[in-house]
């Protein structure tokens, strides 16, 4: 299980993130939703050990991940919003040079590079540099790097963005399967639809705070509202949509 307990960040005396605490538990995919500027890639960050935390802590199965933040990165895949990648190498080069940092043993993991290339339908392009990839594609290779070493935990920072709908069925099925096979998943997304479908217990956050915390049938129940979308606009959206859909509208038509 990971869990987050106080966890807070400042930037310049600013906050970002105040107090969050939450679990994620094996097997159950959970929501990380909230509207830009919310905290959620603070969050990742700081669960990755890219960003350090100003208080709190992280665990993972009651142990604390500052205890040795090399082990914990061992257990971890990680794929970022941004696709930033060497674009000088072929994707069949990114991949094998994640294998040789990653320290994994090189006839398996061959073997594994070429079935994800296969199976994400890069293998024809294995050899083209990155540069000439579409950003879909990179998402492909960003994907396929995250899981290349079996990690117990995937964190997913909009993971969806940039790929068809094929493969975006396939990532949806893929996210139950290793949640099915005991993987602690955190998903964080913009495409609240997916997020219904996919997602047992939802987090959302506004202004660095969390304020809900729930199974996506609970809070349905007690808000008495029958979407994930209804649900995240009353908590999280301060903006009248409608309104001001009718002002822009009005305004290229003046």
């Amino acid at each position: 299980m990971l869990e987050l307990r106080n966890v807070s960040k400042y930037f310049l005396g600013i906050p970002a993130v105040t107090e969050v605490s939450f679990r994620a538990r094996r097997g159950e995919i959970t929501g990380y939703l909230g509207p830009n500027g919310s905290g959620k890639s603070t969050t990742m960050k700081m669960i990755i050990g890219l960003l350090a935390m100003s208080s709190g802590d992280i665990f993972f199965n009651g142990e604390p991940i500052r205890g040795d933040l090399i082990a914990w990165k061992q257990r971890l895949g990680y794929v970022p919003e941004e696709p930033h990648l060497y674009s000088h190498l072929s994707g069949l080069e990114y991949l094998v040079m994640v294998g040789q940092l990653r320290n994994l043993p090189p006839r398996p993991t061959a073997h594994r590079i070429d079935g994800l290339l296969r199976l994400f339908a890069l293998h024809r392009d294995r050899h083209a540099p990155i540069s000439s990839y579409s950003k879909g594609m990179r998402q492909k290779v960003l994907l396929s790097a995250a899981l290349l070493h079996n990690p117990e935990v995937i964190l997913l920072d909009e993971p969806f963005s940039g790929l068809d709908v094929g493969t975006g069925l396939v990532l949806r099925s893929l996210i139950q399967e290793l949640a099915a096979r005991g993987k602690v998943i955190l998903f964080s997304s913009h495409e609240l639809e997916t997020v219904e479908r996919v997602c047992s217990h939802v987090v959302i956050l506004h202004r660095g705070r969390i304020v809900a915390d729930d199974s996506i049938e609970r809070l349905r129940t007690l808000m008495s509202v029958p979407t994930l979308e209804g649900i995240f606009s009353q908590l999280a959206v301060e903006q009248d949509t409608a309104g001001i859909s009718r002002e822009i509208a009005d305004l290229i038509q003046d």
